[in-house]
């Protein structure tokens, strides 16, 4: 199997085990939230740290949304620039949350993780749809 044609399947295996990730944070979400939050505080400092996680954690489903559309839809899938970029990145984001999850980072570097891993490839996927399309 030559480099090009394994691009697929790995572009498919790091989306899978990121969404996987997400899934198993947003289900198991109490921890680190917690670790969000000073010492000593209140309910509504939980339920303001968890809407946030919360909607960080909905805004990466949505991107997973957008970019599996597009790759089960082939516009993308054999691009290679395309997958190679989408399998780094989702292999990256992988790892950083496999500690967010683990060590319980603070819930602001979910947003890092966010802005650097998961909205750029469906942003590049709407530019190649754009591009193929006119």
């Amino acid at each position: 199997m030559s480099a090009i044609s394994s691009l697929v399947p790995a572009r498919f295996l790091t989306i899978i085990a990121h969404l996987v990730i997400v899934i198993t944070i947003f289900w198991s979400r109490e921890n680190n939230v917690k670790a969000c939050l000073p010492l000593d505080f209140t309910q509504e400092q939980y339920d303001t740290a968890d809407k946030k996680l919360v909607v960080g954690l909905a805004v990466t489903l949505g991107l997973f949304a957008v970019e599996l559309a597009g790759f089960f839809s082939g516009v993308s899938m054999l691009n290679c620039s395309q997958a190679l970029l989408s399998a780094g990145v989702h292999g990256s984001a992988s790892v950083a949350l496999l500690f967010f999850l683990f060590e319980q980072w603070e819930c602001d570097i979910y947003w890092w993780i966010l802005a650097f891993c998961s909205s750029g490839c469906p942003l590049q996927w709407l530019c190649v749809l754009v591009f193929f399309c006119v």
